[in-house]
């Protein structure tokens, strides 16, 4: 869902700040928004973003090679398929660090900066989830609710300020997290039908903010 949701800005001329474990992956995804947009500029940085030291590195960085941040897709996220009785030892800690730890403290970093310049916008991708507990996910039912929480508050603090906040809110969506399982497509969301929803939203005037948007399979949730 990030890479396409990158590879959309890119397409709209967005300067990008991207971050991911693996190097190599990261090096060729750079060389392949630039060969989208050779217009752009793309800062990357190897990181673990549920590490607080290394996501405030990361995003200190993109601050330093781009002067200021007008936009954060709060988008690292991780399903664990477990319900809460049956949880191992640092589930918890590890759904927190992932789920909701990063766009708090993006937010803490960047958000006085965006008051300052009067713009920005923030989008958070939440889950279908956060409305409605699924029993089976029950850690990741609760970390992506209060995401949406903080979404929800993000957007009151910054509204008088003119910085929008939109939580997107997907159903069953192809990424990763059906990896190895026979899964139709053309039940499912596709990362690009969430990229394409962000950037109609980000498009709209100064004056309209969408608040929440929820995605979902035509034919139900999987």
């Amino acid at each position: 869902m990030g890479r396409a949701i990158a590879i959309a800005f890119a397409k709209e001329g967005i300067n990008l700040a991207v971050n991911s474990r693996n190097a190599d992956d990261l090096a060729a995804f750079k060389a392949e928004l630039l060969h989208i947009n050779p217009s752009i500029k793309v800062f990357t940085a190897v990181a673990d973003g549920s590490n607080r030291e290394e996501l405030l590195k990361f995003a200190e960085g993109a601050r330093r090679e781009f002067g200021a941040i007008s936009i954060i897709v709060n988008n690292l996220g991780m399903y664990k398929y477990s319900k809460i009785l049956d949880d191992e030892n640092g589930l918890f800690e590890k759904m927190l660090n992932t789920n909701l730890m990063p766009a708090y403290e993006l937010y803490r970093l960047f958000g006085k900066d965006m008051i300052a310049a009067g713009e920005g916008h923030i989008f958070s991708i939440c889950s279908v989830a956060s409305l409605n507990p699924v029993v089976e996910a029950g850690i990741y039912s609760v970390t992506k609710a209060a995401l949406l929480s903080l979404s929800n508050t993000m957007r009151l603090e910054m509204q008088e300020h003119g910085v929008k906040v939109t939580a997107v809110i997907p159903g069953s969506t192809l990424t990763d997290s059906w990896k190895g399982m026979d899964v139709d497509k053309d039940l499912m969301v596709l990362p690009e039908d969430v990229a394409s929803a962000i950037i109609n939203i980000y498009r709209m005037s100064k004056g309209a903010n969408v608040d929440q948007i929820i995605i979902k399979p035509a034919k139900g949730q999987l």
